[in-house]
């Protein structure tokens, strides 16, 4: 057996199953406080496991010991005939809410409690608690003499359910209290479900080709309910506490803060962006305050909450239709709502992705109007069922595009037809292909479609393709927004004057621009493959190409089997070249891009065929060179059949050394590897040595 980690405490070695029961119990609560509550572990998962299959095996052999706070109880029981009503002890009320989403319903909730205890305008300010409202399901969590013994829904506020088995399983609700609690406390909170649980709980259900849900708040609270408590692991639901229900035997504190504070002291999950805030000034502030962090917080929440902070005023302003005076929920605008889904529109993306838009009846959603939303692609359509015509729920938090997540279950005309990924591209009518094991269908246009236009000159134009200096996105954007260009070819019939009546574009810099193109012109057939952008080609695999075939028209001829012959080239990546010079108007773009001028030295028949001076040799490259830059180092290494490594080691050829070598050079120097400068790599290229 491994050793144990607490050799040292009373009870760690005990000879009687009662002790070591017992001491097993308050260490595994306590670690299961440490990481849970704190997220601060002190033992690894296995030695944590390991305790708790001990304790488990001793409740077996003696089950005179087995206590209902024992962490094993946790454990996943029986499947429930139905959920027993519970009378509430003291109602779960819930808060009124204010309807202005803006500052000013802050400032009518506080003149009203002002207004209320009587306090004129030279009065100070209230004092109050505010916090987070979790978007979840409301939970009362029964402690006698500090053992949970009863967990029970909100319902209607005066009577819920029994839902204590499966509270059970929230690794966050302590089953016992820590420190002395009182013989009697019931403590409410939220159940709720964070949104990366949520995200792996749907990618699972989408790995087993089940129904996804629709939201965080709806999985939590069907989770709670369920009869059969079988893969409530899976949900791995969380837990946050705002207050108190009845409770006896206890001298409880004289504010809503304070009260808090003793919760967590109990080992109860309370979120820690509480605040208490001063008057009306301090109440915006915590609400804009928190509408900034909202879309970073790790789980939803649809406003803040207001509470008087000290218990006598909140006792003295009471209640009104059901609803406390002294506290009000503040929402921010509603980041789900309903709507009409009236049409499915195709979008062709800069990278050539088809994306099925929903044209929406225009609904005000996340502060804002929203009348297009994304449904993604075809897979995800069809997954969540949605139909033009349909009553859909469409979702948008902070900045992130609306997405309709789900269809809402009602009568729909079932002569609608499913929708249908169009087989011709609705932006320039090209093919549209998806590739195997994709749920991407994309535009096979390349450099003839419009929608693509900007990302494919701003690829060709890139550093490590034609190297076009001055050729950047602003650019770029008023060359195809002005219509001067329309494809590529099109960059090499700009001139000085065209240029310098752009907007930033001066005499000086239009004709820098123009020799940045005639000098592009002069290129390598590696660099001029890799600017075309064709899907999945790389720098790597342009090289790779060049070296195997030797010229661009065995490139464009070669058949999917030829092109598997290629290093590193395999069946998705030959299918993909294969379709890019399919595609008549690729072919044309390629040949109009000659007929400018681009221009490299080709080898006929096979690359490989002929010798190389550094075939098979393997260089790496440390400080700066006087005359090549690094890349230019590369590709001439590159180009002499030679590879080019980031590290040095035992299989290194040769190190190329330059100014202010680093660590590279000794590494050469203890393991005995040549080292060259920028003359003796030059005699390399040349076949010398």
């Amino acid at each position: 057996m491994t050793p144990d980690l607490f050799d040292d405490a009373p009870g760690a070695r005990a000879d009687g199953p009662a002790e070591r029961a017992a001491w097993l119990r308050e260490q595994l609560n306590h670690h299961a406080y440490l990481y849970y509550v704190l997220d601060a572990p002190e033992i690894p998962d296995a030695e944590y496991d390991r305790l708790f299959q001990e304790l488990q095996a001793i409740e077996a052999a003696h089950p005179e010991l087995l206590t209902p706070d024992s962490p094993t109880q946790r454990v996943i029981g029986k499947v429930l005939d139905g959920l027993t009503p519970v009378k509430h002890a003291l109602p779960m009320l819930s808060i009124r809410t204010e309807t202005d989403t803006t500052a000013g319903g802050a400032q009518a909730f506080d003149a009203r409690v002002r207004r209320e205890l009587g306090l004129d305008a030279d009065a100070p300010p209230v004092e109050y608690c505010a916090e987070l409202k979790f978007d979840g399901l409301a939970i009362n969590l029964r402690y006698e003499d500090g053992v949970l013994v009863q967990a029970t829904t909100r319902g209607d506020g005066e009577t819920g359910e029994d839902v204590t088995q499966n509270v059970r399983t929230i690794g966050q609700i302590p089953l016992r209290l820590r420190g002395k609690a009182p013989p009697l406390i019931e403590i409410r909170g939220e159940v709720y479900m964070r949104r990366d649980d949520f995200e792996r709980l749907n990618a699972r259900q989408r790995e087993r080709g089940e129904k996804t849900f629709i939201n965080p708040r709806n999985t939590a609270a069907g989770a709670i309910r369920q009869l059969d408590p079988k893969g409530l692991a899976d949900k791995k639901l969380s837990f946050y506490a705002y207050g108190l229900g009845v409770t006896e035997g206890w001298d409880a504190p004289a504010t809503h803060s304070a009260t808090l504070d003793a919760i967590a002291a109990f080992g109860v999950p309370v979120n820690d962006l509480r605040a208490v805030v001063h008057g009306a000034q301090g109440l915006v502030a915590y609400h804009e305050r928190i509408a900034k962090l909202r879309d970073q917080l790790p789980f939803d929440i649809d406003g803040v909450v207001y509470k008087v902070n000290r218990i006598d005023l909140q006792k003295q302003l009471g209640f009104v239709t059901r609803e406390p005076r002294w506290a009000v929920a503040h929402k921010y605008p509603a980041q789900e709502e309903m709507t009409r889904l009236n049409g499915i529109e195709v979008q062709v993306g800069r990278t050539g992705k088809l994306t099925p838009v929903a044209k929406l009846e225009p609904v005000f959603v996340g502060g804002t109007t929203v009348s297009n939303a994304t449904l993604h692609n075809l897979f995800e359509l069809r997954r969540k069922g949605v139909r033009v015509g349909d009553t859909v729920i469409v979702r948008r938090a902070g900045d992130v595009i609306p997405e309709v997540v789900g269809r809402v279950p009602g009568p729909r005309n079932d002569y609608v037809p499913n929708f249908r990924m169009p087989r011709h591209c609705p932006v320039c009518g090209s093919d549209v292909r998806r590739e195997k094991g994709s749920v991407e269908h994309r535009c096979t246009g390349g450099l003839f479609c419009a929608a693509q236009r900007k990302q494919a000159l701003l690829h060709y134009a890139s550093r490590r393709a034609m190297d076009i200096e001055g050729l950047g996105e602003k650019l770029v954007d008023q060359l195809v927004d002005g219509g001067l260009v329309r494809t590529l070819p099109d960059l090499y019939r700009l001139d000085v004057a065209q240029l310098a009546a752009l907007d930033r574009m001066g005499e000086k810099s239009a004709a820098n621009l123009v020799a940045a193109l005639g000098k592009s012109k002069d290129t390598t057939l590696p660099r001029f493959l890799y600017a075309l952008g064709i899907r999945h080609v790389g720098e790597t695999t342009a090289k790779d190409l060049a070296r195997h075939f030797g010229t661009l028209e065995r490139v464009m001829d070669a058949s999917v089997e030829q092109l598997l012959e290629v290093n590193d080239v395999g069946p998705v990546v030959a299918q993909s070249i294969r379709t890019f010079f399919e595609q008549e108007h690729n072919r044309e773009v390629v040949q109009q891009l000659r007929e400018a001028g681009v221009h490299w030295s080709e080898s006929d028949g096979q690359a490989d065929a002929a010798p190389k001076p550094l075939a098979g040799k393997t260089l790496v490259l440390t400080g700066t060179l006087p005359n090549l830059t690094r890349d230019q180092a590369r590709e001439l290494i590159e180009a002499a059949g030679g590879t080019v490594a980031g590290s040095v080691s035992k299989k290194t050829d040769y190190v190329v050394a330059g100014a202010e070598a680093g660590s590279k050079l000794a590494k050469a120097q203890e393991l005995g590897v040549p080292v060259l400068d920028e003359a003796g790599l030059q005699q390399l290229l040349q076949g010398a040595g």
